[in-house]
């Protein structure tokens, strides 16, 4: 099939449309998608960040646009030019120009963003004779003012933004600080196996590496941190002895990246302690972004991309890598640049990675490194957790009881990204088979469109990741979830069962009629539509410390009326009385069976259907 011809989704039929009704999902999954932004009038640039309903992607695994520029003007085999649409580590071909032609698509689905993965100009191979991959994935970055030629031009990715701008829709960027690619090698270990070696072991005085006051900074930032100070340091080998390659001196993007002296040299992170900020991330050159010279490089890079296209935001890479001091710089001065370019909104999120437990981390950074949001990871968790039934829904209100530890309290926790499937992580469709290996083709759909559904519904800014809309499920994280969305040449990505279709990733994924498609893009209309869901205070009314029923009350930030949002993660239809305001006489569903009346002031009867959830606002 061409590349540019959509797939229907196939082999779905009417006994799955039955139980999507008996779920009560009918109105969602089986209602015409609804397209632009009738219930947005609010202009793109005066649109708060808490607004928005983020589609993530990867460029070069979306969409093929211009077969033109597949092996980025490379000659030469695979290890040369990174191409090898059969391998999952290498470039496949996707591309700006194949974002662009599918903005409908994404408009269709209901997003108001698109948060799109690094497009600058990385190495196109690295790692080990034999053990070879390819930046496609954007993070091994060696010129960070342009736009990769795999993805196509500078002129392709202003174009991308003129015209997702034009249908309301935003573009986040997602930038690298943290790190850049691999130049940088170390004498000591000519294999790259380099143990971190720390400042106690290994201080900066050693060989005469500064001469003058130390340059270890303070966690939180002090004196130490100055120019002035930072002119002391005039030797880079005080841990490891740098070596680049010849030919690869001036290799990186702007020129002063190519100083040695701005990068920490001190052999690979364990991710753990000091080494955390100061290690190489799996060898890639860890950036001294303590270092004024850093600060104010870095600034300067990214404010010039809000400068040249007017992007709406930043998704932040490996944030918890960076010293903290270094974000209280560069956040306030990025968003200073936006706002003088009429960007008051300008969008900043930071990869905050964990799991479990993992929230009151994440709130560490909205405090310590003055971050605006994070990437939810105990959002994810705690889902996960409930919808396979692996633990009580208890686990979502344990996540949501750190929320005043963020900045802000809960209305600070109310911008945090939220999310259910990433690249590095893995969809959310796995996580249900990997936890419910028994579970049946139906079971698991009606789950991952319950956990679109919390996802749609509860504090937040929701993160979409391309591909879960239709059934894309992967068989693991990293690679294994970086699935092609305009046809594959992949095996193992095409022997891999899809979610509420027939269908394999080997045709193209953009039809509009796939039940998981159908209920986001319903979800999302309602989103748009109900304040309540964007803004609104959330307060838990139901739980339970097994798999059950979990409701929340979303209040209208205008005129204080109530939503109510429940969710079944049981196997079986379940009945409860719910508190609710006692000003919250009667109601009409926005999805689901909801009761038309209050069973007595403050308390409502949900009858649930198994898997399902309702929403149900209350008459003004």
């Amino acid at each position: 099939m061409p590349a540019n011809q959509p797939a229907r989704t196939a082999g779905f039929g009417a006994r799955a449309r039955g139980l999507i009704a008996r779920a009560a999902f009918a109105a969602l999954a089986l209602a015409p998608p609804q397209t632009g932004f009738a219930a947005t009038t609010v202009p793109l640039a005066q649109r708060p960040a808490a607004d928005e309903i983020v589609y993530f992607l990867l460029p070069d695994r979306f969409d093929n646009g211009d077969p033109a520029n597949d092996t980025g003007g490379l000659m030469g085999d695979r290890l040369k030019t990174g191409f090898d649409p059969s391998d999952k580590g290498f470039y496949h071909g996707g591309d700006l120009v194949g974002v662009i032609r599918r903005l409908d698509y994404i408009q269709a689905l209901g997003a108001t963003a698109i948060w799109v993965g690094p497009i600058f100009r990385n190495r196109p191979v690295q790692g080990a004779p034999g053990h070879e991959s390819a930046g496609y994935h954007g993070y091994w970055i060696t010129d960070f003012t342009r736009v990769d030629p795999h993805f196509g031009t500078d002129a392709d990715f202003a174009r991308l933004v003129r015209e997702a701008h034009a249908r309301g829709i935003k573009v986040y960027m997602d930038i690298v600080v943290n790190h850049t690619a691999d130049v940088i090698h170390y004498r000591e270990c000519p294999d790259g196996n380099c143990p971190y070696r720390s400042r106690a072991d290994y201080p900066y005085q050693r060989r005469g590496g500064i001469d003058g006051a130390p340059i270890n900074p303070g966690f939180l930032g002090d004196a130490i941190g100055t120019e002035a100070n930072f002119a002391h340091l005039t030797r880079p080998d005080y841990a490891y002895t740098p070596v680049i390659d010849p030919g690869e001196e001036k290799a990186k993007v702007p020129g002063w990246l190519n100083d040695p002296l701005i990068y920490h040299n001190r052999g690979n992170s364990t991710f753990a302690g000091e080494s955390s900020t100061m290690g190489d991330f799996s060898g890639l050159d860890d950036v001294m972004t303590e270092s004024p010279r850093v600060i104010r490089g870095m600034i300067a890079i990214y404010s010039d991309w809000i400068t040249r296209y007017r992007i709406d935001g930043y998704r932040i890479d490996t944030a918890k890598h960076v010293d903290p001091a270094f974000w209280r710089a560069f956040i306030p001065a990025i968003r200073a640049v936006a706002k003088a370019h009429g960007i008051p909104h300008f969008a900043i999120f930071g990869e905050v990675a964990g799991d479990a437990g993992n929230a009151p981390n994440q709130a560490r950074f909205t405090r310590i490194a003055a971050f605006p949001a994070t990437l939810d990871f105990g959002f994810r968790r705690a889902v996960i957790d409930a919808v396979t039934g692996t633990g009580g829904t208890d686990r979502v209100e344990d996540m949501f009881a750190a929320d005043a530890l963020y900045a802000g309290g809960e209305k600070g926790a109310r911008e945090e990204v939220t999310f259910v499937s990433n690249h590095d992580n893995g969809r959310i469709g796995w996580a249900i088979r990997q936890a419910l290996p028994q579970a049946g083709d139906e079971e698991v759909l009606q789950r991952t469109i319950l956990a679109h559904a919390m996802l749609l519904t509860l504090r937040g800014v929701p993160a979409i990741y391309a591909g879960d809309e239709q059934g894309f499920a992967g068989t693991g994280g990293d690679q294994d979830a970086r699935e092609d969305q305009f046809g594959s040449h992949v095996a193992s990505y095409n022997a891999e069962k899809l979610i509420g279709t027939t269908t394999t990733t080997a045709t193209p994924h953009f039809a509009t009629d796939h039940p998981i498609f159908r209920a986001i893009a319903d979800l999302a209309r309602i989103r748009r539509e109900t304040p309540a869901l964007r803004t609104g205070t959330q307060i838990i009314r139901a739980r339970s410390t097994v798999p059950g029923i979990f409701a929340v009350s979303r209040i209208d930030p205008t005129d204080g009326h109530e939503v109510l949002i429940a969710y079944n993660t049981e196997k079986r239809s379940l009945s409860a009385a719910v508190e609710v305001d006692a000003r919250s006489r009667s109601f009409h569903a926005l999805a689901g069976p909801c009761p038309a009346k209050a069973d007595a002031p403050g308390s409502v009867r949900l009858t649930l259907p198994a898997l399902g959830y309702v929403i149900c606002e209350a008459e003004r």
